[in-house]
């Protein structure tokens, strides 16, 4: 299809990464490089701090030696209810939308194998894990009519913007722990990943043609998207935990690199040729992790976690063009190597359990610097701490019973963050395309609109668990 191009009417400085779309930047973040957060209701009730205790399946997200800790085989199910809230406010307008979901969120089990035999190894236990966490995430933040567009014919004013991912992201463990002589425990695991997710981002402008004094209002979308990705991920992780005097305890753990396989579907537009379809593979390496770990067992009626889990490397992609390119260089100036600690505590009263747990995971990115609109609709350099991402709080709380064989957790886990969200930036030069396109025009913008996010996400969950 033939399209006008409309200019920009101020222009300033390059945008960094040039041919990309902001959601390039998040997904590589938070989608394949962020942890997995979903387990059991014991496990979320205390924010997922359980490195040097262990026990159960989810023992392979922290440590998998806490595989080696159970001393009778398990099976739990457990069903999530999720939420989240985004506001998104521009110079005082602000916009929020909220959504459910309701899936399985975790399954695992452990078979255990007690040694009979005189040496110190006392069991060697085999465990698996799944875990499901929705992706769906709506960021729609309201226009500013002093962020003006046009030329000769049209004149275009910014109404809204909106960033839409729609998709699931699954992780499945499977592991084996040991037990050493009831001291000390070894385990190793294996880890695939799976990613299925819609991304759109979008702009709606209000149209007003010059020459017949209408106006209406028309979508655009962002160069290559909407685009569609499936992908595969494989790591391997080792552990190692053990006993102190005093019911202390330790654990210690290394999670190679996730390498991951992605392969991705997108549309693109031509200002003087036809729009497509087209489709390429992506091959990204997401950071190697260390935890440390510290337990307390005072007795069968309390314990306590602490976690703290460290990013060693940067997320990088196999460089087959100029894309690859530029986001290496952006992860290499600008991500941060990220850490988390956690910690929780379980308070048994016979037959019933009280859990809770706090997480903060620190900001993934530096301060970055860009060009952007101010509300007068001019632009300036402005630098941002949280651009794309930000620190994370986590807060969980938890109640359990147990009937004998089976139990029943139950679990409820609140997050928040905020953070910078750039959008609009988009130009073509004959090199670099990267605009916005409607179905007649095209929009072209060397600076960013920055929108602040509010992200609030409220997780329930219901664990039913058999040991035998």
């Amino acid at each position: 299809m033939i399209k006008k191009s409309l200019a920009v009417l101020s222009i300033s400085a390059a945008f960094y990464i040039q041919a990309q779309d902001v959601s390039n930047v998040r997904n590589t973040l938070g989608v394949y490089s962020g942890s997995t957060n979903e387990g059991t209701a014991k496990f979320n009730a205390m924010a997922g701090a359980t490195g040097a205790l262990g026990g159960d399946a989810t023992s392979l997200f922290n440590n998998p030696a806490g595989l080696g800790v159970a001393i009778s085989s398990e099976i739990t199910g457990t069903l999530l209810l999720s939420n989240y809230t985004n506001k998104s406010s521009l110079y005082g307008n602000s916009a929020s939308y909220s959504n459910s979901n309701f899936n399985i969120g975790n399954v695992g089990g452990v078979a255990t194998f007690q040694l009979l035999t005189e040496t110190p190894w006392k069991f060697v236990n085999l465990g698996f894990n799944y875990s499901g966490e929705s992706l769906d995430d709506y960021i729609e933040t309201p226009g500013l009519n002093t962020i003006q567009f046009g030329n000769a014919i049209n004149n275009l004013e910014l109404t809204r913007h909106a960033y839409d991912r729609r998709g699931l992201k699954s992780k499945m463990n499977i592991g084996v722990g040991a037990n050493y002589d009831n001291n000390i425990y070894f385990g190793a695991g294996l880890n695939f990943h799976t990613v299925e997710l819609d991304q759109f981002d979008t702009a709606e402008f209000k149209v007003s043609d010059i020459a017949t004094n209408k106006v209406f209002f028309e979508q655009f979308a962002k160069q290559y998207t909407p685009f569609s990705e499936k992908a595969s991920g494989f790591s391997m992780s080792l552990g190692a935990l053990g006993k102190l005097p005093g019911g202390f305890r330790w654990g210690a753990a290394l999670e190679t690199p996730t390498w991951w396989h992605i392969e991705r579907v997108f549309n693109y537009y031509e200002i003087n040729g036809s729009d497509g379809v087209a489709a390429e593979n992506r091959n990204l390496r997401t950071p190697l992790k260390a935890t440390l770990s510290a337990g307390y067992v005072a007795s069968k009626n309390f314990s306590m976690n602490i976690d703290y889990t460290i990013g060693i490397t940067k997320p990088h992609y196999k460089v087959r063009g100029a894309a690859e390119t530029e986001m290496n260089d952006f992860f290499s100036d600008h991500a941060n190597n990220v850490s988390e600690i956690k910690a929780g505590a379980e308070y048994r009263i016979k037959d019933f359990r009280i859990r809770g747990g706090y997480a903060f995971a620190s900001n993934p990115v530096s301060p970055v610097s860009m060009s952007t609109y101010r509300q007068d609709g001019s632009d300036a350099l402005a630098t941002y701490n949280n651009l794309f991402a930000s620190s994370r709080n986590t807060v969980g709380l938890g109640i359990g019973y147990n009937f004998k064989s089976f139990y029943v957790d139950a679990a409820y886990q609140h997050s928040n963050t905020k953070y910078n969200s750039p959008f609009l930036f988009g130009y073509n030069d004959g090199n670099i395309n990267s605009s916005y396109y409607s179905a007649n025009s095209s929009v072209d913008s060397e600076s960013s609109a920055v929108a602040d996010v509010q992200n609030k996400r409220n997780n329930f969950s219901v664990t039913f668990g058999w040991k035998f």
